[in-house]
């Protein structure tokens, strides 16, 4: 059992060591990509789900856009944007279908959309507009309400004289506000002559 545990850590300090290389590798790579001019998004050999992380975080220090792509655990990679050149939701769209970024291809599609939308637009304002429905609801519910249900009922509806007034027998504390006040003092002050 020792030399179990002393290999296990001897396995954890080497993992270690590897994250620790590959951090540093990839430090060299991101800032290999930062200096790099003409390149705005680098892509990534694909790696495991440990060194993807390694990787969006030195990414996040750089101060870049990180995203991961790529279905099956084995295949997926990270691609690195830079601030700038920031990805469109197509452009993600596209990387996550498993395509490459084609921003001519992109701009058409987008073109066809719009002229779709404004043709469907066109189209409806050439029909006429939708029926109303074919009926009251009182009408379809005069049976059950009657035809002048309302209006009967407003007229027997009397304001109530009484509503809001508790008589006076009724009420338990009828001294004033400042009665109730004086006493609690007093019984405070009795209080504190008791307890000196």
């Amino acid at each position: 059992l020792p030399e179990q545990a002393a290999r296990v850590k001897k396995l954890q300090e080497q993992e270690k060591r590897q994250k620790v290389e590959f951090r540093k590798r990839m430090e060299q790579e991101v800032s290999q990509f930062i200096q790099a001019s003409g390149e705005p998004r680098r892509r990534f050999q694909p790696m495991n789900k440990i060194e993807r992380s390694i990787l969006h975080d030195v990414a996040e220090v750089a101060g870049l856009t990180s995203f991961s792509f790529g279905d099956d655990e084995d295949s997926r990679y990270v691609m690195v944007f830079k601030k700038e050149f920031a990805p469109s939701d197509e452009e993600l769209d596209a990387y996550r279908r498993g395509e490459e970024w084609d921003p001519v291809l992109a701009e058409e599609r987008r073109r066809l959309r719009e002229l779709a939308a404004q043709q469907e637009e066109a189209e409806l304002e050439r029909s006429p507009a939708p029926p109303g429905p074919p009926n009251d609801y009182k009408d379809k519910y005069r049976h059950l309400i009657g035809s002048d249900a309302a209006k009967a009922a407003a007229r027997t509806m009397e304001a109530n004289k009484a509503y809001g007034c508790v008589p006076v027998a009724n009420k338990r504390d009828t001294r004033s506000i400042e009665e109730a006040m004086n006493e609690i003092r007093a019984k405070k002050r009795l209080r504190q002559a008791e307890d000196e």
